[in-house]
């Protein structure tokens, strides 16, 4: 038993270590073009036209649009079937943290675009805020820009081994929730395919 328990303290620290692995969030996981933070994701559709695809993602975008985190100002704000663009502004919670009597969240504000073409789905997000620590009637809260606080540069410390308290909870959501939207885009088009195929397959620009 003496033996068993020995064992365990010294395996806490690799436990605490992998419970705080920071390393997919770190240089290089928030992509910056021309100074502005834009994520992108393109991936091809085996055997799909632009009109099929486009219908697939704008039932997908209207969908997002009716999520139970979305807020006020979520809306679309273009439709165009002919060029296949589809483009959705978001405003929706972020949530850090959520015991009882304390709720720790943040507006999420960001401009979704989707450009289809024959075979082809290209997705964009830009143009990213927050929106923080607001008051009970939503006034009085602090907004933030993403470039000026999940960049590399605002969100990791110099050594660029970890990243800082507070910038650093907001680049880790963030990454993980446009890590959602893109995954959960792909496989809308997987539903109709058996598992041991594919129906897309993720393209490098």
């Amino acid at each position: 038993m003496k033996q068993l328990l020995l064992t365990l303290l010294l395996c806490l620290p690799l436990f605490a270590f992998a419970n705080n692995d920071d390393s997919k969030y770190l240089a290089g996981a928030v992509p910056e073009v021309n100074g502005q933070i834009v994520f992108q994701q393109t991936f091809a559709v085996k055997d799909k036209s632009q009109s099929e695809i486009y219908q697939v993602m704008s039932d997908f975008v209207k969908r997002m649009t009716q999520e139970e985190n979305q807020l006020s100002r979520t809306r679309i704000t273009e439709e165009d079937p002919a060029n296949g663009i589809i483009i959705a502004r978001f405003e929706e919670w972020l949530v850090f943290k959520k015991k009882i009597l304390y709720l720790d969240r943040t507006r999420f504000n960001y401009m979704l675009s989707v450009t289809c073409s024959d075979g082809k789905c290209k997705m964009v997000i830009t143009q990213i805020s927050y929106y923080y620590r607001e008051d009970m009637d939503g006034h009085n809260g602090e907004t933030y820009k993403a470039e000026e606080w999940i960049s590399d540069k605002e969100a990791i410390n110099k050594a660029g081994t970890k990243l800082y308290p507070i910038s650093g909870k907001f680049r880790r959501k963030t990454i993980d929730r446009v890590e959602s939207i893109f995954k959960q885009a792909r496989e809308e088009f997987e539903k109709e395919v058996k598992k041991q195929n594919q129906a897309t397959e993720l393209i490098t620009e």
